[in-house]
């Protein structure tokens, strides 16, 4: 099957498109007919050698997929060849045909197209599992989320109009998205670039109050800005850590505020788990797709031949919302 190979681990130029092996569904799995996948920023870490696969994925980028199951692994029900669906996988969408776990599939709702499917499962339940499962955000309470223009800040923003639609939402993003931010109807728009702490821009916004709830992905730099815009009882929760992985921690106004820090991987939890919190999803969430109160923000299509290009423009920020790989 065709699919991106890399040569090494490195830039851009590591990748190209070969020819390897079929894989094949083990027990409890499907394989699939890839139709779209798309570019996460964990691809271009696992690209630059910093991100291994859990033991026993396939090495071949990609974490998520859509199209048309191909075959049935043994010991599965409830699906059926031909079915389309879009899943997680903790390797190899970025090729014809690719693996996934029965637990983890999702049928595609009749009005979504495979593009979009490919849009979800990465970053919609990303989104999901922290701010709404470790996070406990509910309605009328407020949030902050950082990176305003990517996949995972977007799919929060979308879950949140659509879940817990009295929730006040604050997002940081760069000068060059604020408007196209304030346009999802966010509530406060902070560019980061001109207010790197943000704690007094918050707390005058909460009236001193502070946010219930913190989804961050930039780590180091951000902990103490995000201690001081907690209120009492609020969560933090980490799944990044693009500035650093050692910062300074006032414990004691944790304690007295009763805040809670909670960090957070998605690809590396056990597979029940990953089915668990995609069974939440699917009832909770997917209807929303369904009726097309959350269509995913697609910034382009790219076919699997320009891959480097797809690449090149998330390294370079330049998208708002996902960057799609067609496959056929």
């Amino acid at each position: 099957m065709k699919a991106v190979l890399m040569d090494g681990f490195g830039g851009v130029e590591v990748m190209k498109i070969g020819e390897i092996a079929k894989p094949a569904a083990g027990e409890g799995q499907v394989l699939l007919k890839v139709h779209a996948t798309t570019v996460n920023r964990p691809d271009l870490v696992q690209r630059m050698g910093n991100y291994p696969p859990p033991p026993g994925d396939s090495t071949i980028l990609g974490l998520e997929v859509a199209g048309t199951i191909e075959a049935l692994g043994s010991g599965v029900t409830g699906w059926n060849v031909g079915d389309r669906v879009m899943s997680l996988v903790g390797g190899g969408a970025y090729a014809e045909y690719a693996v996934a776990y029965a637990n983890h599939l999702m049928s595609i709702p009749a009005s979504m197209s495979f593009e979009e499917a490919a849009c979800v499962c990465e970053s919609y339940i990303t989104a999901f599992l922290n701010l709404f499962i470790l996070g406990g955000l509910k309605d009328n309470n407020t949030v902050i989320i950082h990176g305003g223009g990517g996949g995972v800040n977007m799919a929060g923003v979308q879950l949140c109009k659509a879940l817990v639609p009295h929730t006040k939402i604050i997002v940081t993003a760069a000068p060059e998205k604020l408007q196209r931010v304030k346009g999802m109807g966010v509530d406060l728009v902070i560019n980061f670039r001109e207010t790197p702490d943000f704690t007094e821009t918050v707390k005058e916004f909460t009236g001193k109050k502070g946010v219930d709830v913190i989804l961050d992905h930039v780590g180091a730099k951000y902990l103490s800005p995000n201690m001081n815009s907690l209120g009492y009882g609020g969560r933090l929760v980490i799944i990044g850590v693009i500035s650093g992985i050692k910062a300074e921690l006032n414990l004691a106004l944790m304690m007295v505020k009763r805040q809670q820090i909670i960090g957070s991987v998605l690809r590396s939890r056990p597979v029940k788990d990953k089915g668990d919190i995609v069974a939440e999803f699917t009832r909770t969430a997917l209807p929303r797709f369904a009726d097309r109160t959350i269509v995913p923000i697609i910034e382009k299509v790219f076919s699997l031949e320009e891959v480097v290009a797809a690449h090149q423009m998330m390294e370079d920020d330049r998208h708002f919302g996902k960057i799609v790989l067609k496959v056929v």
